[in-house]
């Protein structure tokens, strides 16, 4: 088996730091998890268990300036742990669980241990939502695929998070500099940061937010909601795998290595196969 290590910056992030503490200290163990919290100011998690937690100086700036020097600082650390013993490292936000499909009938970790790929691997972005006329307030001690059934298909996701040789992740690790991307068939990068709209609310009151200019940022995301809840989803895995093959073809015109979905507003709903992983 490989040696994977697991690594995310966050702020004011703690419900999510848990969850992603237990996901992801079941597939790699704990020991294998790095935090780095924005802010000497923060508090380490209730649920941190054996990770590694650093404390670091907040990095200042509105949304771009940040972002650019927030991905800076974890593309060093994650070149410190391949430099040093690491054969893969997995970069995400805590808000983003990489996930296995189950029909490949083995686990996260021993999928990754036997994947061939050149410095960077993608998964297919699947943007969970709420839909508001059947689903309730997220109960975030219950498993989130228990709660929640409908997502966006979307390209923004699809991001190169799994990493074998020390690279540069662009802002929000929406690509890796330099190199192309390829989407695994196998593995789905869920972002639940769309998934409930009290959430979302609570996060206007976030005077640390509003203050970096996420405003229109955290708006945006309610779209997603609007859109589970309105159109109706499409199931089954041929939408799943024309999505990819769509990504894998269309680029963005100003930045050949991020894929696009275009103009396709691709709504699904979540394989019953999921409902058990997270």
């Amino acid at each position: 088996m490989k040696r994977i290590a697991v690594i995310t910056m966050a702020r004011n992030d703690e419900n999510f730091l848990n969850k992603w503490v237990s996901y992801y200290g079941k597939e790699f163990g704990e020991e294998n998890l790095y935090i780095y919290l924005d802010g000497e100011d923060q508090n380490v998690p209730a649920k941190a268990g054996n990770s590694h937690v650093t404390k670091v100086p907040k990095i200042g700036g509105k949304v771009v300036k940040a972002e650019k020097a927030r991905l800076l600082y974890l593309s060093q650390r994650a070149a410190e742990l391949l430099i040093n013993g690491y054969d893969v490292v997995i970069g995400c936000d805590a808000d983003e669980f990489l996930i296995i499909d189950p029909k490949a009938g083995v686990s996260l970790k021993e999928y990754l241990s036997n994947a061939e790929f050149d410095t960077c691997l993608s998964a297919l972005g699947i943007d969970m939502g709420q839909h508001l006329q059947e689903e309730t307030v997220i109960d975030w001690d219950k498993p989130f695929l228990q709660q929640r059934s409908y997502a966006l298909v979307c390209s923004r996701y699809t991001k190169p998070v799994i990493v074998n040789k020390p690279c540069q992740w662009g802002a929000g690790f929406h690509r890796v500099k330099g190199h192309n991307f390829h989407i695994d068939k196998n593995l789905y990068l869920l972002h639940f940061g769309s998934f409930d709209m009290k959430m979302i609310e609570d996060r206007f009151k976030d005077a640390d937010r509003m203050s970096a200019g996420w405003g229109k940022h955290i708006a945006r995301r309610a779209k997603t909601i609007y859109m589970v809840t309105e159109k109706k989803a499409k199931t089954g895995d041929f939408y799943l795998k024309l999505a990819r093959w769509h990504q894998s073809h269309i680029r963005h015109i100003y930045s050949w290595n991020k894929p696009s979905m275009g103009v396709w507003k691709l709504i699904i709903r979540i394989p019953d196969r999921f409902k058990t992983i997270l």
